[in-house]
């Protein structure tokens, strides 16, 4: 990789994580489409790349999130648990579906997230939100609803080189009954073993650099750092918006 290529993928990584730090997104998808695309990066080794960058993007998150005392840990490991073995298969998976038809694929996946991100964020007080359960789920029926849920979010994520963040809150809300602010917290570190499966399922496939990860990893977090002091300073109106559009227009450019 030439030292011009290089700087322009860290300046538009950077860039990208300007706008995911101020949406308190992940980006996965939208990494994929700008590597893609933008640069002519094979789509497995982007999708290796995303997903290992995912590892060190939720680290600060899932930290934070846990002082704040937002966090399930049992919930989150179990399924992170769970999730590690689906991601890893996932990789195996992505490896034999050819590029062009992944490319498709990946935008699909996105375009759903931002529909659900969509109906989340302009009908929070739908009534899909409120099945909550109030009992806590204990033995067997804890244990099952992680071993199939885990392994759902871990497949999407590892054949996807996403982190299915709309996917897990989802679960989380729905299936475990998570009040919002614990479910959000929670996603993050269910994502942190799922995203390090998947890092390592792509390496043994030969679709990680090493170099191109690191790249990525800098100008997300540099990026997404500045991004979030602007976030409390935002409209709602205009953060939410930004929040929707962010995953579907990663998913209309794979379509391209």
């Amino acid at each position: 990789m030439s030292l011009v290529l290089g700087l322009e993928i860290l300046v538009a990584l950077f860039g990208m994580g300007v706008v995911l730090g101020f949406v308190g997104a992940g980006g996965a998808g939208l990494v994929i489409a700008v590597l893609t695309l933008g640069f002519g990066i094979p789509i497995h080794l982007a999708l290796g790349t995303s997903l290992a960058a995912m590892t060190f993007t939720t680290i600060s998150g899932a930290v934070s999130h846990f002082r704040e005392g937002n966090v399930n840990v049992r919930m989150g490991l179990c399924l992170g648990v769970f999730g590690m073995i689906g991601a890893f298969l996932g990789t195996k998976i992505a490896v034999l579906i050819p590029g062009s038809k992944l490319h498709y694929l990946i935008g699909f996946m996105l375009i759903l997230s931002a529909v659900i991100i969509a109906y989340r964020v302009y009908c929070p007080n739908s009534p899909l939100w409120k099945k909550a359960r109030k009992q806590k789920l204990t033995g067997l029926a804890f244990w099952g609803k992680c071993l199939i849920f885990g392994l759902f979010v871990g497949l999407l994520s590892g054949t996807f080189g996403i982190g299915s963040t709309p996917f897990i809150q989802v679960v989380l809300l729905i299936a475990f009954g998570l009040p919002l602010y614990i479910a959000v917290g929670t996603t993050m570190l269910v994502i942190f073993p799922i995203a390090i499966a998947g890092g390592v399922g792509y390496f043994i496939e030969g679709a990680l650099q090493f170099w191109l990860l690191a790249e990525v990893v800098v100008g997300l977090v540099v990026g997404a750092y500045i991004g979030a002091k602007f976030t409390r300073r935002a409209p709602q109106n205009i953060l939410k918006f930004i929040m929707v559009v962010t995953p579907a227009i990663g998913g209309v450019l794979l379509f391209i």
